[in-house]
């Protein structure tokens, strides 16, 4: 049975900010690979760019770094190559609501089994503390001085609009509210999309620790159901006065690499490659 000591990666030490969020999400992470009893060889964790992009170099299981942005792409074409794979998806607000948004949203449409993990502490903290896609309108930053104009995207709504499978939210100050959620999300068979506020201890001076601890409430602690879609938007669109956290959408539904006559006969890696070149080629010639 796989431990927490099985998943660490020895002298390789995090080079995050002290007091960063990221640790807590890292350990959370770790823990609720622990609690499903995972084989760290089923288990691969996939980065685009971004100081939460670097997690995959600090956890024992298959990683891949990409591009900014890209994440998303390449989880997707791991899992549909070989889906007894759990394949978990890792980006910050800026690499997947900035750079990668194009395949977020085309993400939150298909039913494709992985999990989407998001770092959003509203601010680009590793390029130096510019105004992201989810940072608090009139927000100061090194790109907005005078406070940023426009208003932040909602990734909860987004979801909820395309009847993404599963719908969650967490905090990095609740370690066990977060292991929980990354329990659930990773178990649950479909897509699954988790948006993780925490704060940015360097750059973003507004949306402390201490100020989500203020704001935020567990859905389910308060008998919330998930399985209502009117129901999950209502919560989504809830300000930042009170800040709901937990499960807002959860309904299984068949999959893509299930429904897919040639995916789901077996996986890809174990298929045969059976191409006449010879006939291609006249086709091309």
């Amino acid at each position: 049975m796989v431990e927490m000591k099985d998943l660490s990666t020895g002298t390789y030490v995090p080079d995050w900010c002290p007091g960063c969020g990221n640790f807590l999400i890292l350990n959370a992470l770790k823990k609720a690979v622990v609690q499903l009893k995972l084989n760290p060889k089923d288990v691969v964790v996939v980065s685009g760019i971004g100081c939460s992009s670097k997690l995959p170099q600090w956890i024992n299981v298959f990683g891949y770094h990409g591009v900014h942005g890209r994440g998303l792409p390449v989880g997707t074409g791991i899992k549909l190559a070989n889906k007894k794979l759990h394949v978990i998806v890792i980006g910050g607000d800026g690499d997947v609501f900035g750079e990668g948004m194009n395949h977020f949203i085309h993400a939150l449409r298909k039913n494709i089994n992985i999990t989407l993990l998001v770092h959003d502490n509203q601010i680009y903290g590793l390029t130096k503390g510019q105004t992201s896609p989810t940072s608090m309108t009139g927000d100061r930053s090194t790109s907005s001085p005078r406070g940023n104009a426009f208003d932040p995207i909602n990734p909860i709504a987004l979801a909820v609009a395309q009847k993404t499978p599963y719908i969650a939210r967490t905090f990095a100050g609740d370690l066990k509210h977060m292991t929980n959620i990354f329990a659930d999300a990773i178990s649950f068979k479909g897509f699954s999309f988790v948006n993780i506020f925490q704060s940015c201890v360097t750059w973003n001076k507004h949306n402390t620790n201490q100020w989500f601890k203020e704001r935020v409430y567990d859905l389910q602690a308060e008998g919330y159901k998930a399985d209502n879609i009117e129901k999950a938007f209502k919560k989504a669109l809830e300000g930042y006065e009170k800040i709901p956290i937990g499960v807002f959408y959860k309904e299984e539904r068949p999959l893509f690499e299930d429904e897919h006559p040639i995916l789901k006969k077996t996986p890809l890696v174990k298929q045969k490659l059976e191409i006449d070149i010879k006939r291609f080629m006249e086709e091309l010639v």
